[in-house]
């Protein structure tokens, strides 16, 4: 089950949903819009490998904006550092941006219960396309779950995006073993 407006204000109230900042006319029918935070990074390496530690390089989203690439992945963050202790929080792109051919994540929209973090977008663009800090990306929907939890994800030892960060966070898929 989707919580709705009402709902959703009731978990944030009782703490089980954390938004910060938390704005009210961001709050949609069913939804929360969240913004494109100020950082962006890209990979250092054209060829990522899947093994290995792949390094970004950070930089700041200038006032006057910043023009996104095609063939080029993103890395971007929100705005807004959200909790979430008893829903799955999922994260999609709002319309607007998906009809200026952005898309804010590859296969990453789906948070776990206990996920506490700002979120890192992993972007692409079909055409150039300038972007600024702070344009609506993104809205959270939040679901319900049945059943006890076993595992929060900020409690579990392999969780690898645990460390709070306003800035994107590249893959640590190189942590896991394969």
């Amino acid at each position: 089950m989707i919580l709705t407006d009402l709902e959703i204000l009731k978990h944030i109230q009782s703490g089980a949903i954390v938004i910060e900042p938390f704005r009210e006319e961001c709050l949609g029918t069913n939804s929360y819009d969240v913004h494109l935070g100020k950082w962006l990074a890209t990979y250092n390496d054209e060829i990522l490998d899947a093994r290995k530690h792949n390094t970004i390089t950070t930089f700041e989203i200038p006032e006057a904006g910043y023009v996104l690439q095609p063939n080029k992945l993103y890395l971007g963050v929100t705005q807004e550092y959200t909790e979430t202790h008893m829903h799955v929080p999922f994260l999609e792109g709002k319309s607007s941006v998906g009809r200026l051919g952005i898309d804010i994540h590859a296969t990453a929209g789906k948070g776990d219960v206990g996920f506490c973090n700002h979120w890192t977008l992993e972007i692409s663009v079909s055409q150039p396309v300038r972007i600024y800090a702070g344009m609506p990306i993104g809205q959270l929907i939040f679901f319900t779950v049945q059943g006890e939890i076993r595992h929060y994800y900020n409690r579990k030892p392999s969780a690898k995006y645990n460390e709070r960060c306003e800035k994107p966070i590249e893959s640590m898929m190189w942590k896991n073993k394969f």
